[in-house]
């Protein structure tokens, strides 16, 4: 199917924005089509293209937020006075400390161990199991935080993100796991999660240009650009969709998809 091969990076591009921040997992669904079609690997430039382009989207849609906290966080290093803003920018630092440094060290044995189909199916079934456990209880604690718990909690969340390097997990979806099971109501908990993915997309877009940059790599701009704008545009259309949705919707329609898509791939394993 030729025409399909020459729409693949944006089929890719597409599916990165539409599961980058759904708690359902953007890398097993980069995989999964990848291992069923015979597609080969985008390669480099097209990695750090959608993943410019889901940061813009969140960057985008958070931008208001994005602005009080650096305001904020400034005027407190000149008037030492801290505002929720700034412990708030605290926060999202330390959520990031443990995929930083855990990410750094591990990030070789995922991509050479464990990008299998198998780890994928078992991954998405039982996070996916785990986050309705989160979201039943959720629903029966009486008065659900705005806040996440001090900076323990936050921690706490940083440690639940590193299970994100293993796919099928879904970033966001063991943030917003662990951060109910902290207290969290949907909405910060959601907030939150995508806050803390800021960092995260920016600092695995910035190795990836590094290495690009290491190994001279030549770049179709045209493909890039566009492949970066689907993902982009897909992924703020999801942010929208989803933080509409999730006070109304909870967890459970992605837990009942995640069960589902495990079941179906080890049954055609």
């Amino acid at each position: 199917m030729p025409h399909l091969e020459l729409l693949q990076p944006y089929l890719l591009a597409l599916i990165q924005g539409l599961t980058e921040f759904l708690p359902i997992s953007s890398s097993a669904h980069l995989i999964i089509p990848s291992e069923i079609f015979g597609w080969p690997d985008q390669g480099l430039g097209f990695d750090i293209a959608v993943h410019v382009g889901s940061l813009l989207a969140v960057v985008i849609y958070f931008r208001s937020d994005l602005q009080q906290i650096i305001e904020k966080t400034f005027t407190s290093f000149v008037r030492r006075q801290f505002y929720p803003e700034t412990h708030l920018a605290i926060q999202i630092c330390i959520a990031t400390l443990p995929i930083v440094a855990i990410g750094f060290l591990f990030k070789p044995l995922v991509e050479t161990n464990l990008r299998t189909i198998e780890v994928i199916a078992w991954a998405t079934i039982f996070f996916g199991i785990l986050m309705g456990i989160a979201d039943r209880y959720s629903k029966i604690r009486s008065n659900p935080s705005d806040n996440i718990p001090g900076y323990f909690g936050s921690m706490i969340v940083g440690l639940a993100q590193v299970m994100a390097l293993i796919p099928g997990t879904s970033r966001s979806g063991i943030t917003i796991t662990a951060a109910l099971f902290l207290g969290m109501n949907y909405q910060h908990a959601t907030r939150f999660a995508f806050l803390i993915s800021i960092p995260v997309i920016a600092g695995a877009g910035l190795l990836g240009f590094y290495d690009a940059i290491k190994i001279a790599l030549k770049v179709d701009w045209f493909n890039l650009a566009l492949s970066a704008l689907i993902s982009g545009l897909s992924a703020y259309l999801c942010i929208e969709f989803f933080i509409r949705l999730i006070s109304w919707t909870g967890l459970l329609p992605y837990v009942y998809y995640r069960l589902t898509l495990g079941l179906v791939i080890l049954m055609f394993l």
